[in-house]
């Protein structure tokens, strides 16, 4: 979960930007000459102000070549070349033009453009910037031939000279003046805020005409200017007397602070955009909206971070809770802290508390990431959870709006519903049916089922004279081991009694559940007939749902790999340091908190598993990487885990399977009629 500032406007994106229409002769530019080159990068410096780049290049397009498609509640319209090229793009257009266009909306040959490219704003650059913006433009820009995309707009929307009437009664063509009343860094933010960085463009509320209510803060309106709009299914909320400054520069300059992560196209500004602001122009900017007075805000924002609370009560005792549990927590964690720099804190997260709850409709349903950025390079992922129906999102967001100090109102299926029609998210298909731990509190036994439940997830905290290592049972069987080819307890029960071949005999259920605490846990086993181990075998039997013995279970154990690669260690080294040690330790310790307690558990060492582990075997722990680590990766549903090819998986098994590890005592006694796997330690 995470803040969206998205800034692209509310049509979609600064768009259709400085070109003829189709059709039209491209007027001829007045003949200029080559500029130096210190204007040329001032113009970059101007270009990333005004975030050109992410709205003039289309998904694996080349860079200001345009062709971005947007969706309007009017029609469609693409993103235009921009680009030096004289057929196609900007190639042809002298200043003049090039400055009416961007202070007014029209092109050489008189057509209007959509108010979707914020010219409204743009109108406010100074004469400087917008020199140095033509000619980083012209001269700074690789020319690209490509064709500019008609808009698809419906009637009357399709009639562009109606814009001549709107332009006329919403558009101010004057550049920005300075309040003498301001000292220079607070117009230098308004400056930025107001013209080049079109911030106004979301985040202002909209009359009836589309138009901004204010342009500006000061004037007629401008207590609407910033006060937080809905924008694309996402909240861009009030940026008045927003946070501390140097929370405010911190987020723009890498995406993340105390507070919050940006999410949805704020993550493309912060990558394309603010990160390269100078310091002192983030700080111009933060000191602005500080300045402003608080307005109609959906959530006041917060000085001091709240401090992440304890597990909530309900967390194992509420659909909501459980539903957490399961799909949300491995991340968030259940005190609702997040993971520093990866996973954001949920806890007076703006939008989780948020009185409008779109954004956070919005990330559920169809995921999230981080920005890129140089302070956090790495980018991680939410998946969406739309194949969870719209009673269960409803039921975990309604749990986390009213845990760790948050006071947000309960959320509908029919919230839920509504906004699944509006963005129509893709929904994975498979055989794998993903049990859903809320249904446990519908169990005869539900109590006893709910402890065996967490006996799995919380194994260390619940069992700590059986567990001899910092491991639980959720660290092998991911989300309680409802994860399909995460080693999954669906149908499991099933096969027990069965041939264990490296026990040599039929075992039962009890006694490979007791392997795992000897083995995984480096601990001691649990007896038989107490109350913790029938608990832990009641869980199972909930998990078996209608499997039969003869049955082949779907996402059963954790998959293949290809047989016929052979493991390069060294190899696996260089994938450790840039895939996995970032969660599991420079060397394999596991992420700890400051007080710590873990976060993600050890790979080696006197806490990880001993050698008689099956995830000690190189060929296991690869077929385990290769489906469920790194976590975050991407969107696969429920972890955006996986993601390593076959080789990277085997080759960092063999490097951390193969590091310092706990002994196995009775590994003498394993497989005591032959078949020992060519991959086993010993």
């Amino acid at each position: 979960m995470a803040l969206s500032l998205s800034r692209l406007c509310l049509l979609g994106a600064a768009l259709l930007c400085v070109y003829p229409a189709q059709g039209s002769e491209p007027t001829p530019a007045a003949a200029v000459s080559t500029p130096d080159s210190d204007l040329i990068q001032r113009g970059q410096y101007v270009a990333q102000l005004g975030d050109c780049i992410a709205c003039h290049t289309a998904k694996g397009g080349a860079t200001m070549a345009g062709g971005l498609e947007l969706k309007t509640p009017m029609g469609t319209i693409y993103s235009s070349n921009i680009t030096p090229d004289r057929d196609t793009g900007i190639g042809s257009y002298s200043f003049e033009q090039f400055d009416r266009a961007m202070r007014e909306g029209v092109t050489p040959d008189g057509s209007h453009l959509y108010p979707a490219m914020p010219y409204p704003s743009y109108a406010k650059m100074s004469e400087e910037d917008m020199r140095a913006l033509y000619a980083y433009l012209l001269h700074g820009v690789e020319a690209v031939a490509q064709g500019n995309l008609e808009a698809d707009m419906g009637f009357p929307f399709n009639q562009r000279w109606g814009l001549w009437f709107w332009n006329l009664v919403f558009v101010d063509n004057q550049p920005f003046k300075a309040d003498p009343g301001k000292d220079e860094q607070l117009n230098r933010g308004a400056y930025l805020v107001q013209g080049l960085g079109h911030c106004g463009s979301c985040h202002t509320p909209r009359g009836i005409a589309f138009q901004e209510k204010a342009m500006s803060d000061t004037g007629s309106g401008g207590q609407h200017y910033l006060a937080g709009e809905t924008v694309e299914e996402w909240r861009a909320l009030s940026l008045r007397n927003l946070w501390t400054v140097e929370d405010t520069v911190q987020l723009l300059k890498t995406g993340q602070n105390r507070f919050a992560t940006v999410s949805g196209n704020m993550a493309d500004v912060i990558h394309h955009s603010t990160q390269h602001f100078t310091d002192a122009d983030l700080t111009a900017i933060a000191a602005y909206l500080k300045s402003l007075p608080a307005g109609k805000d959906d959530l006041p924002m917060p000085a001091v971070v709240l401090t992440p609370a304890a597990a909530p009560s309900n967390l194992f005792t509420s659909r909501g809770g459980l539903g957490y549990a399961q799909f949300c927590s491995d991340c968030h964690r259940q005190d609702g802290a997040g993971v520093p720099q990866m996973f954001p804190s949920l806890a007076g997260n703006p939008s989780i508390a948020s009185a409008n709850p779109t954004s956070l409709l919005h990330i559920t349903l169809t995921g999230w990431q981080t920005a890129q950025t140089a302070a956090h390079p790495r980018v991680y992922t939410m998946p969406g959870f739309a194949q969870l129906a719209d009673s269960e999102i409803a039921e975990i967001l309604s749990f986390v709006r009213s845990s760790w100090g948050n006071n947000g109102s309960a959320i509908s299926a029919d919230q839920v519903k509504k906004m699944r029609a509006q963005l129509s998210p893709q929904v994975e298909n498979t055989l794998f049916e993903t049990p859903r731990l809320a249904n446990l509190l519908a169990a005869p036994n539900a109590e006893q089922v709910v402890r065996g439940m967490r006996l799995h997830l919380e194994t260390k905290a619940l069992l700590p004279d059986n567990v001899g290592n910092s491991l639980n049972c959720t660290s092998c069987h991911l989300n309680a081991g409802t994860v399909a080819d995460g080693s999954p307890f669906v149908g499991v029960s099933a096969f027990f009694p069965g041939y264990a071949p490296r026990a040599g005999k039929t075992i039962t259920l009890e006694e490979r559940i007791n392997g795992c605490f000897r083995r995984s846990m480096h601990g001691k086993p649990l007896p038989v007939n107490g109350a913790d181990m029938q608990a832990m075998v009641a869980y199972f039997e909930w998990m078996k749902m209608n499997t039969r013995p003869e049955d082949k279970v779907a996402g059963r154990g954790v998959g293949k790999i290809d047989p016929s690669l052979k493991p390069d260690a060294e190899n696996g080294k260089q994938v450790y340091a840039k895939q996995c040690a970032v969660c599991h330790g420079a060397d394999g310790e596991g992420l700890k908190r400051a007080d710590g307690s873990l976060i993600f558990p050890p790979l080696w060492g006197d806490q990880s598993f001993n050698i008689g582990a099956g995830m000690a075997r190189t060929n296991t722990a690869a077929a385990f990487v290769k489906r469920n680590m790194p976590i975050g990766f991407h969107e696969k549903f429920p972890l955006g885990q996986g993601g390593l090819s076959d080789q990277e998986a085997l080759d960092v098994a063999e490097y951390f399977s193969h590091q310092p590890r706990p002994d196995f005592p009775d590994k003498v006694k394993d497989w005591p009629n032959g078949g020992c796997p060519a991959d086993a330690r010993y």
